[in-house]
């Protein structure tokens, strides 16, 4: 290994443990939202793809916990068989720790391409560690910051794609199906697959109901129609729609930088990097 790859592998390595704590745990969707608005923020409101995840992420909060309730609720047909209620419960629960698994590892993912290709986005083996279509989009983004000058709309799309077909290839479509796979309740496992997602900036959530969540076909389709509801209401209404769930802490919106420079400061000091700068 020469000394660029040496280079490569450190930093995607201290990356990746940075992440990997900013993340958090398997319940922790609000601050997951903090990280991944971070990361729209630190490209100067050029890389949208993490500003509609952290609406992913804040919705995520409510719809799991109603869907805890709806399950204790369904549960209750298992009244007089304890032991099958309690089985069918921990199904339950460990589906949704499922999917909020896959919450965190897309943040970890996307904090890592993100800072790595910023840093090492034009080395030559900067490909091995995030995947050449995204890497493209990245620079351009990338490119775009340095020279203080806006990203066009239609690399913002294609940054976009980039991240959510990577997402969805690489850890959404095979964790949806282990966890679907895994899920021995037919009744949830019904509703499971048919939500209605309500992001907070949507005008209707009308043509947002699933039919098949299962379907990465349909998974991509509402992905990709999730992003053009966003460039049509505004960018900065979307960033302001993440009050409305009224999860995030008053210090997030008061001043989002000093939140999440707070936010690392509370990460053991071997884990951090330098302490990024405030985006143009």
């Amino acid at each position: 290994m020469d000394d660029e790859d040496a280079v490569l592998a450190r930093d995607y390595q201290l990356i990746h443990r940075e992440a990997t704590l900013l993340a958090g745990g398997l319940s922790d969707l609000c601050q997951r939202a903090s990280v991944y608005h971070h990361l729209y923020e630190d490209s100067g409101r050029r890389n949208v793809f993490p500003l509609i995840a952290a609406h992913g992420a804040l919705w995520g909060a409510g719809y799991f916990a109603l869907g805890m309730q709806v399950g204790a609720l369904l549960s209750a047909q298992y009244l007089f068989q304890p032991t099958v209620r309690r089985d069918k419960l921990r199904h339950l629960h460990a589906f949704a720790d499922a999917f909020r698994d896959i919450n965190r590892r897309v943040c970890i993912e996307a904090y890592c391409a993100y800072h790595f290709s910023k840093r090492h986005g034009s080395a030559v083996g900067a490909a091995a560690y995030v995947q050449q279509p995204l890497l493209d989009a990245l620079n351009q983004c990338h490119r775009a910051q340095a020279e203080q000058r806006p990203l066009p709309a239609e690399q913002r799309r294609e940054l976009f794609e980039a991240f959510f077909l990577w997402e969805q290839a690489f850890i959404v479509g095979p964790a949806v199906e282990q966890a679907l796979a895994a899920l021995d309740w037919p009744l949830i496992r019904h509703v499971a697959l048919r939500p209605r997602i309500e992001f907070a900036y949507f005008a209707s959530s009308r043509e947002m109901k699933f039919s098949d969540f299962a379907s990465t076909a349909e998974r991509i389709e509402k992905g990709l129609r999730a992003y053009a509801m966003a460039e049509q209401a505004g960018l900065a209404q979307v960033e302001a729609a993440l009050q409305r769930y009224g999860i995030l802490p008053a210090t997030f919106f008061h001043d989002s930088l000093r939140h999440f420079a707070e936010l690392k400061q509370r990460l053991p000091t071997a884990a951090r990097l330098s302490t990024p700068v405030r985006a143009m």
